[in-house]
């Protein structure tokens, strides 16, 4: 059976859930969904994203996140397997953490209520499983980012972004008269019935008005029975990348004859293999063949030793 298409644009707001491995649970401990969340970071870093929300929960995880660059697949790729990897390396485990592909929905993000559905949706999620008891209020659930929007604007994570939510609620500002509006309107909804919207979100590919979905089917027509390359893509992940290999050659004075006359392990090809680890989502092998430093392996433990060095100079 074919894998279902995954349709990435400039601006895209997406509903991404996956769950642990035969549903067991992909946080052990408080230390599990910390690392979850630096990853998460991270990811932010390298791909632009903005999220609107998240919730960890026991065996599964919700995000909302809009992509500025048609890169989900690229960032959620480098997102699942790092956190992955770091998991069986604290637990001291091997294989798969996640179960099969992640699901992603689209939501439409024109100001008409679908975001705030979303949203609502994934910030629940926690009082819709018991998690949160009758007599509590939500925001005593931490793992997600409900307490964060209940926080003054230089307390929250800077990767999250609050503005679309505020304003499909209504409130003018990011004020504290405002967050208690947010947070009464909120409480209100999780003691009323669940939203008939929701069973598209577990079960949809798209969640927005008629006309956005039938472009988007538009779109799609022409991929379906092809392999999608993304040429409509304004800046590809590939691209910037390539932008930042030109701009640190050009630092150097390197031409591309001086580049491949250059040794594998010269320290100036290391400095720029270790921005293009930080900067994007590229993999250790297109790296490594762009800069003609032999194997992946190779550039990974070239990396693993750089980044010794630098530790051991912060400690001197």
């Amino acid at each position: 059976m074919p894998r279902k298409l995954r349709m990435e644009y400039g601006g895209a707001i997406y509903h991404v859930m996956n769950r642990g491995d035969r549903r067991e649970a992909i946080f052990e401990d408080d230390p599990d969904r910390e690392i979850f969340m630096a990853t998460l970071a991270e990811t932010c870093g390298k791909t632009g994203w903005q999220v609107h929300a998240w919730c960890l929960m026991p065996n599964h995880f919700h995000l909302v996140v809009e992509t500025p660059q048609p890169n989900l697949v690229v960032g959620m790729r480098w997102f699942l397997s790092t956190y992955t990897a770091r998991y069986n390396r604290r637990h001291r485990e091997f294989g798969h953490l996640f179960s099969g592909r992640y699901k992603s929905l689209i939501v439409d993000g024109s100001g008409n209520g679908y975001l705030k559905t979303v949203c609502d949706y994934v910030h629940l999620n926690p009082a819709r499983a018991g998690l949160v008891r009758r007599t509590e209020r939500l925001r005593q659930y931490r793992w997600s980012s409900w307490p964060e929007y209940l926080k003054r604007a230089g307390q929250r994570v800077g990767w999250l972004r609050v503005d679309r939510l505020l304003g499909e609620y209504r409130l003018a500002g990011d004020s504290a008269a405002g967050r208690r509006r947010l947070e009464a309107a909120v409480e209100e909804r999780r003691r009323g019935k669940e939203d008939v919207q929701y069973a598209h979100i577990r079960r949809g590919w798209f969640l927005g008005e008629a006309k956005l979905k039938q472009e988007l089917l538009g779109q799609m027509q022409g991929w379906l029975g092809g392999t999608y390359t993304g040429a409509e893509r304004r800046e590809s992940d590939e691209a910037l990348a390539r932008g930042i290999l030109a701009q640190e050659m050009k630092r150097l004075g390197w031409s591309v004859a001086e580049l491949g006359r250059r040794r594998k392990g010269d320290p100036g090809k290391v400095a720029i293999a270790r921005r293009l680890r930080m900067e994007t989502p590229m993999t250790l092998q297109w790296i490594a063949a762009a800069l003609q430093m032999g194997t992946w392996t190779y550039l990974s433990n070239l990396l693993a030793q750089a980044r010794k060095t630098k530790g051991r100079q912060k400690c001197q």
